[in-house]
């Protein structure tokens, strides 16, 4: 593994298979080839046949991913780059949400962005009291998301919620996150693993069909009719704000935003 780029990892044991995002020193933020990692394996899960749940979770107990590392969008000239980037990224999250088993995502402290959009495409969810949940990009980038993926938050969290994460850039508690329904359970971070294997071997022993097309029909009603939205990424991505707020974040001060 390059400390530099991480690596997603697969593991299949007795019928459940770990996917790990694996660059702690980074919280576990994206860079590119880490998605086209995510992408293959859940490619792969796809046809396990013998994999009954997959757990999704990141390395290092400090976050699960907090988000795409924000370095690799430097290279990013026009809205066009952006809508490109959020295509890329919803196929992605559109083939974690297609996976046939159940899918449960482990969080231990920062849940972010891309990390957020993971989450949220999987079944179930379990989390440390220390977990946070969030889309800054208000205060950092001045981007955007694909309309699929606000369409899965609003879906888990409610729509007010997601307008405080999406335009104050608050981040959700895993208290709150509980009391509305986006986390099955909240659990101490010695028992968050007992608490996932029990989740799983509950998964495990139910219908698989009854599940696949349960979960199909739930991604059906989340994503249905969505508007043409290309307009709005490329408004944000093609934006002097959006340059402003990665220049800012590789210099480490504070972007000042000019709502151009």
């Amino acid at each position: 593994m390059s400390a530099d780029t991480g690596e997603v990892t697969l593991h299949i044991d007795a019928g459940v298979a770990t996917v790990v995002f694996d660059r702690p020193q980074a919280r576990n933020a994206m860079t590119w080839g880490m998605y086209e990692q995510l992408a293959a394996i859940n490619r792969q899960l796809s046809t396990e046949r013998s994999v009954r749940v997959a757990v999704f979770r990141g390395a290092g107990g400090q976050a699960f991913v907090a988000g795409t590392d924000i370095e690799q969008f430097a290279t990013f000239k026009t809205g066009e780059d952006g809508v490109n980037y959020e295509r890329q990224i919803e196929a992605g999250i559109e083939l974690l949400c297609q996976l046939p088993m159940p899918t449960v995502a482990v969080a231990e402290g920062w849940c972010v962005g891309g990390g957020l959009a993971i989450a949220t495409a999987c079944d179930f969810r379990l989390a440390t009291p220390s977990a946070k949940f969030g889309v800054p990009i208000a205060k950092t980038l001045g981007n955007c998301l694909a309309i699929a993926n606000v369409a899965r938050l609003r879906a888990a969290f409610g729509h007010q919620r997601v307008k405080r994460m999406l335009m104050l850039a608050e981040f959700i508690e895993a208290d709150e996150a509980l009391a509305c329904g986006f986390l099955h359970a909240v659990e101490a971070p010695e028992t968050v693993d007992n608490a996932a294997a029990s989740l799983t071997q509950r998964l495990s022993a139910l219908a698989p069909v009854t599940q696949r097309v349960s979960k199909a029909a739930l991604e059906r009603l989340a994503t249905h009719d969505l508007a043409d939205a290309e307009d709005l990424i490329r408004a944000a991505y093609g934006s002097d704000d959006f340059h402003e707020g990665v220049a800012a974040f590789v210099a480490k001060r504070p972007p000042v935003w000019s709502g151009q």
